[in-house]
């Protein structure tokens, strides 16, 4: 199984994306993780261009999500929403027909993201791709500034996540 893991922060020092890391280390057998980089690298999204031949970077965003049995996003919540590199991806992918019917897992670093949550559920709804609520995590980690090796030794983390990796590769086949 491949997932695709998506970041929504660009900062070096993410807990959004090192939870990304901590899962992809707890993987199981058998499941294949793709890193998506691209976030600052996509032109902002124009419907025009979309009509014309891709750009390249939104080509290669449209083929990973094309090639993954299912998604991993992390994000963290600006200003009440969703980051603006991560709904300018999303917004590539609406022309597209990589994503709909595709499970999605989100994870949330901070319990206090409530509203980004809600505003990614409802955009993934609308964009057809099948958010699995039972493969979201939320863990507490803010102040805790743990690296990978931390969150992997903490076994609250480690349970969550792997429990919302089970979910999510038990809603792909269901």
């Amino acid at each position: 199984m491949r997932l695709l893991a998506i970041s929504g922060s660009l900062r070096s020092a993410s807990s959004n994306s090192r939870l990304l890391d901590a899962a992809t280390a707890l993987a199981p057998p058998g499941v294949e993780f793709t890193r998506y980089e691209g976030l600052d690298q996509l032109p902002p999204f124009n419907p025009d261009v979309e009509a014309q031949a891709l750009p390249t970077q939104v080509a290669q965003l449209r083929a990973l999500v094309a090639q993954a049995d299912g998604i991993v996003i992390s994000s963290p919540e600006y200003a009440h929403g969703v980051p603006g590199t991560l709904k300018n991806a999303l917004d590539w992918l609406v022309g597209g027909v990589e994503l709909p019917g595709k499970p999605v897992a989100l994870f949330n670093a901070s319990p206090t993201s409530t509203h980004v949550y809600a505003s990614l559920v409802e955009i993934l709804t609308t964009m057809s791709a099948r958010v699995v609520h039972a493969a979201t995590v939320t863990l507490p980690l803010g102040a805790r500034r743990l690296d990978v090796a931390g969150l992997l030794a903490d076994d609250g983390i480690a349970t969550a996540l792997r429990a919302g990796l089970a979910a999510l590769i038990g809603a792909r086949s269901s």
